[in-house]
Order: C-alpha cells, then sequence, then structure tokens
C-alpha cells in the first residue's frame, strides 16, 4: 500500500542523506557503488563538471572548493548591486486560455476497493506523509513514554497508568538565545529536539539529543548549531535526515552615501563579492566547541546549467550516534522536497532566478499551508532531480521536468521506479489541474503519462495517493473530487467525479474504500460558510458517493488542512479526532477537539472535547495515539487520556 497526504504546507519538506554517486543501477533500491568502507563510495572528488548522470538537466560533480567558489561568484555577478544583492519583484503572466471544456470519463472497470486502504498514525503518535518515515511534532509517544516541548521545556510523562504522569523536565535553552517553539523526533531513548532562531546574522538551526535512559532525569548528550534555515526533518528507524536551506551569503556590502557614488558602490560590491570565500557561501555547523563546514566541497553537486545560488543541504545520522554525521548539498534554489522510504526528489520551479534568491529562496519557511502554486511565474515549468536512498546517504539517479507547477510536497508521490505528480497550471499549460508520471529510466526521469483538465480554473485544494490510484480536490464555486486510474502508469485516466459544495483540503483514507473530506462548507456560488466533514465512499471510484456529513459554524475553521498534525484516526475505534478553532471578532482564537464516530452506512456523528485558548495553545493542541488503542488530550496546561 503506498500513501501520501495533500497538497499542504508550502515548504516544508525533506530528505536525503549521504552524499552523491555515479553508477547506480536505475530501478535498484538498494544496491549502491559502495568503498572498501561498504559504505556508498560518494567520497571519490570527482572533477568539477563531472556528469553523474546523462540527462538534460542532470547535476554535476562541484569539485574542488575553488572550482565551487569560481562558479558561485561567477553566476552571481549581476546579481551585485550598488545596494547589495540585488532582486526585483516577481511578477505574474499569462495563466492560459479558460477552457470549460469538462473532463472526459472514461467508461472502464473500477478498481478494487483494496486500493483505497487505511492509514494511521506514525509509531511516535503523529499524522505523517509517508508510512515508515516519521516528522517532527510538538508531542511524541512510544514505549510508554511521552514527551511533550511546552515554550522552553522538554516535559516527560508516564503514560502506563490510568492517567498520565508527570516524571521528568528539562530547560532545552540552557542559556541559548530563543528560539521558535521546538519540535520533538523520538527514537528509542533519544529525544531529538529542532529549534530555530533568527538574528541579524541569518538563521540558525539548533538540534538537541537527549537520552530518556532514566525519563525522570533527562540528560542532553549533544548539541549541535547549523547556520542554515531548516526546511525539514524526518526519520527512518533510527536515521534522522535534516534538510537545510541557505540563501546568498551575508557580504559586507556598502552603500551609496556621501561622497560614494552609486557606481562606485557597484564597483566596490562586485569586489567584495569577487574576493568572498567558499565559506560565506557554504553554510556551518558547530558542535562541542568546534565549527566547520556542514558539506565538504567533494561532497556537493551543482546543476549544469546555472539555475539559483542557494545551497540545500542535507545532513543524516544515527540517532545514538549524533557527532557521526554524513552530509551532502546541491547548490540550487530547490525548496520542495518529498521523500518516501526509498527515495528523495527535489523539485525546483524553472527560471525563478535571481528573484526567488532575493525574495523567498533560503528564508523562513512556513509550517503551515502555503497558498499554492504561483501560476504565470518562472518558465512554467517544474525541474525534478531524483536520488535512491540507503541509510543515510543518497545517490543521484537522474532529473527531469514537468509543465505546471508543484505547490508543495503533498503533491508527489513514488511508487517504485515511477514518480507521480499533481501540477497546477502555468504558461505552458491550460488553466486546469494535470497529474502527471514520471519514470526512472537511462539515468533521467522521462515523462511516462499524464492526464489533463482536472479542475477547470479552479485551485488544486488536496491529493491522496495509493498504489494504482489518485484521488484529488479542487475548488472555484463547487468541490469537483476526482479519481483517477494509475494502474497503467503510461495512460492515467479519470474515473469519475463527485461535485458537491465547499471544498477538502486535507483527504484521509478509513478503510472498506472510504475517505474523510475535512475542509470548508461553501454555497453554490462558491461563498465559504465554515469548517466540514464528510465521508466519501470510493468502492466504485467511477461514482464516487458522499455520506455522512458534519458542519461547522460559519467562524469555525477544521485545522487540518494546515497542519494533519491536528488530525488523528484511530483504526480500532472507527474514530477521528480533529482539532476544530473559532476566531473572534475580536481576534482571539479558541479550540476544541472533535470526535468524529463513523457508523454503518459511512453516517458521520461528533463529540466535542474542551481544547484550549490563545494562538499558541490552540496550535500546540494534539490528539495522541498509544498502541494499546487509548488517545491522550495534550494541550499547553495538561495530558489527559479521552
Amino acid at each position: 500500500m503506498k500513501i501520501s497526504l495533500p497538497v499542504t504546507a508550502g515548504v516544508a519538506a525533506l530528505a536525503l542523506g549521504g552524499a552523491f554517486v555515479a553508477g547506480v543501477q536505475v530501478g535498484d533500491h538498494t544496491t549502491l557503488p559502495r568503498g572498501d568502507d561498504g559504505r556508498p563510495s560518494a567520497g571519490q572528488r570527482l572533477a568539477a563538471g563531472t556528469p553523474l548522470t546523462a540527462g538534460d538537466l542532470s547535476l554535476v560533480s562541484a569539485g574542488d572548493c575553488e572550482s565551487l567558489l569560481d562558479w558561485y561568484v561567477d553566476n552571481t555577478r549581476d546579481l551585485v548591486t550598488a545596494w547589495g544583492w540585488g532582486g526585483g519583484v516577481l511578477y505574474g503572466g499569462a495563466r492560459g486560455v479558460l477552457d470549460d471544456t469538462p473532463v472526459a470519463v472514461e467508461a472502464r472497470a473500477p478498481l478494487a476497493t483494496k486500493s483505497v486502504a487505511e492509514a494511521s498514525s506514525s509509531a511516535t503518535g503523529t499524522n505523517v506523509q509517508e508510512a515508515g518515515v516519521d516528522e517532527p511534532d510538538v508531542v511524541k509517544a512510544d514505549d510508554g513514554v511521552l514527551v511533550r516541548a511546552v515554550g522552553d521545556d522538554l516535559v516527560v510523562y508516564d503514560v502506563t497508568g490510568k492517567t498520565p504522569r508527570r516524571v521528568g523536565r528539562l530547560d532545552l535553552l540552557e542559556g541559548a538565545k530563543e528560539q521558535q517553539q521546538p519540535e520533538l523526533l523520538l527514537a528509542d531513548d533519544r529525544v531529538i529536539v529542532l529549534g530555530q532562531s533568527w538574528s541579524a546574522d541569518g538563521p540558525s538551526t539548533r538540534v538537541t539529543t537527549v537520552s530518556l535512559a532514566d525519563p525522570a532525569a533527562p540528560e542532553v548528550v549533544d548539541t549541535t548549531t547549523y547556520a542554515a534555515n531548516l526546511l525539514a526533518a524526518r526519520q527512518y528507524g533510527d536515521t534522522v535526515r535534516l534538510v537545510l536551506a541557505s540563501g546568498l551569503p551575508m557580504l559586507d556590502f556598502v552603500m551609496p552615501h556621501g561622497s560614494l557614488t552609486e557606481r562606485e558602490a557597484l564597483r566596490k560590491n562586485r569586489e567584495i563579492a569577487a574576493h568572498s570565500t567558499i565559506s560565506d557561501w557554504l553554510p556551518s555547523l558547530t558542535s562541542h566547541g568546534r565549527t566547520q563546514q556542514v558539506v565538504a566541497c567533494g561532497d556537493m553537486a551543482r546543476p549544469e546549467d546555472f539555475g539559483g545560488a542557494g545551497t540545500v543541504s542535507v545532513v543524516g545520522w544515527s540517532a545514538d550516534a549524533p557527532d557521526h554525521r554524513s552530509s551532502t548539498g546541491v547548490a540550487t534554489d530547490g525548496q520542495t522536497v518529498y521523500s518516501s522510504a526509498d527515495r528523495l526528489y527535489l523539485a525546483t520551479p524553472g527560471g525563478w532566478g535571481g528573484e526567488c534568491r532575493a525574495m523567498v529562496c533560503g528564508g523562513p519557511m512556513p509550517l503551515t499551508k502555503g497558498v499554492g502554486p504561483w501560476p504565470g511565474r518562472g518558465s512554467g515549468t517544474t525541474q525534478l532531480h531524483a536520488f535512491a536512498l540507503d541509510g543515510d546517504h543518497a545517490a543521484y539517479v537522474g532529473s527531469g521536468e514537468v509543465d505546471g507547477f508543484v505547490a508543495d510536497r503533498w503533491a508527489m508521490d513514488a511508487v517504485d521506479d515511477t514518480l507521480r505528480v499533481a501540477v497546477g497550471p502555468s504558461e505552458q499549460t491550460g488553466d486546469w489541474n494535470s497529474v502527471v508520471t514520471l519514470q526512472e529510466k537511462d539515468g533521467a526521469l522521462e515523462p511516462l503519462g499524464r492526464v489533463d483538465r482536472l479542475g477547470v480554473g479552479e485551485q488544486l485544494q488536496s491529493v491522496r495517493w495509493f498504489d494504482d490510484l489518485a484521488v484529488l480536490v479542487t475548488f472555484r464555486q463547487v468541490d469537483p473530487l476526482y479519481a483517477v486510474d494509475l494502474s497503467d502508469p503510461a495512460h492515467p485516466r479519470t474515473l469519475g467525479s463527485l461535485k458537491v459544495p465547499g471544498y477538502s483540503d486535507y483527504l484521509h483514507p478509513i478503510g472498506k474504500g472510504r475517505i474523510l473530506g475535512l475542509g470548508v462548507d461553501a454555497d453554490d456560488k462558491g461563498r465559504t460558510r465554515g469548517g466540514q466533514v464528510a465521508v466519501f465512499d470510493l468502492r466504485d471510484p467511477r461514482h464516487p458517493v458522499r455520506q455522512g456529513v458534519v458542519k461547522y459554524a460559519r467562524n469555525l475553521q477544521v485545522m487540518a488542512g494546515q497542519d494533519p498534525r491536528q488530525f488523528t484516526w484511530v483504526p480500532s475505534r472507527q474514530t477521528a479526532y480533529a482539532v476544530v478553532a473559532r476566531y473572534g471578532m475580536s481576534g482571539g482564537v479558541s479550540a476544541w477537539v472533535s470526535e468524529l464516530k463513523v457508523g454503518a452506512g459511512g453516517s458521520l456523528t461528533r463529540h466535542n472535547v474542551r481544547g484550549a485558548d490563545g494562538y499558541d495553545d490552540v496550535a500546540a493542541l494534539r490528539t495522541v495515539p498509544l498502541p494499546d488503542g487509548r488517545v491522550v488530550l495534550v494541550t499547553e496546561e495538561s495530558a489527559r487520556f479521552l
């Protein structure tokens, strides 16, 4: 079974690890070229410009530090202005001609009901994108222990008894500077605490490893700080990976003032950029009092054609050995990364150039849902780079591109050697959404199949992927839900569709061929009215049916579309737990948990449990399932069983 979540969170993404290597057998997810130590042989320092594959969009080895520095400096010379790094305003363009041609629905036999399988939370209680790939959260639970980040504290609970019992506490800052609300990963008795902060010196990411060998006395065993922005973190078994983004370096540029003219300032700034060092361009890390580059120059790769001067770095390590890191990097402005258990895909909007670097890339990235694709900007294509994952290493497989915009990581999914992508409109497409398939072949991602005209003139709201089926929701005035057959990746086809008021911005499979859709109610003119949850029956994907529906008042929002971690499905109870928030006229916010029971025939009943008040408290509200079927309601103030 293959499961991925819907289109939400803009750029939060993960995860490659290790280093790039040549010679991977395409389609083999486990066999990588290895050196004398048995690890993938990424350490061969290939000469600068050595192709890592034969594709037109292929990456090449960055070579030594001198070659990489020359590449950065030469390709960014035109971005230097009299005031420092330049940019310009991102501009829009034509979106294509509006086409109201209806989607052609092929009359074919329905897929097997097992295609729409059931999804549950990770082993640590978080609702994640991919089975077997855990994600950070403010609360984690495993083996009778629950940990949560409360402000600057790590709090530990024993959840083996009738009520959660607080047993330990740890100050996470210990004199360090203020940071954003930390999030956690949990691997056996190790908690990995991830905190971010921003200052005049740029972004930084602090990773603290805490031992729970004695839950009553949690102990810090390692602290590492990265001079980069954290795009995403993921956990595969006991392997932890970070994806870090660095933008253009912060150089000591001058500005026109007094007798210093604009022309002289430009000349001076170009001299400053020309005399920069590789340490200005590549991020550093500090651990045990020692500072070093996150990625060695020989483990960097770059596009053959310049596509951006940012740096994406990936660091992997075993949770029980945080000081034995494996790292790799790509000189690119890529923002969107999707990872399955054995594949990694980096998506880069084509043609963004300096506008992206100066205004968007490498800065703080939102952790919740963005506004979707930006039609008309850039070249209208999205470049894709594929890597095979093996432990904490990654091997480059190949590259390709698709017409259209990939909104975020939820729009991508991989099965075997096939990548499936949901794309929004650009000047290279019509004003509709599409599903595209690509296949790894001869060192490239080659286009395989495509189905268009999904939601003409509408915005893609959510996607759910299965082995041989995709379910998409778009919205303008009504909620078209499309079922797309992917059993033959070379010939994807629309099986059926259903139009109902409103839209679902989060879809969750609950078994027996059914999906729970959480989102927004609307009238027949597309005016939104409040939150909504519905059961959709897809046992015959040619004819999707909406069954039970629960609606909320106009000022109530179902939060799963903004943060899927605020949703939990418990199969043993046939019950969903969804955070619902109320936004007051005076600007305040409060929330509760809506307990949604799915009954016979897809009926839906609800019971509300009081949750939290205030923006921070509402954002931290969680329901955490335990292996024995119990559910813990965690607020800023307490933890209790539901």
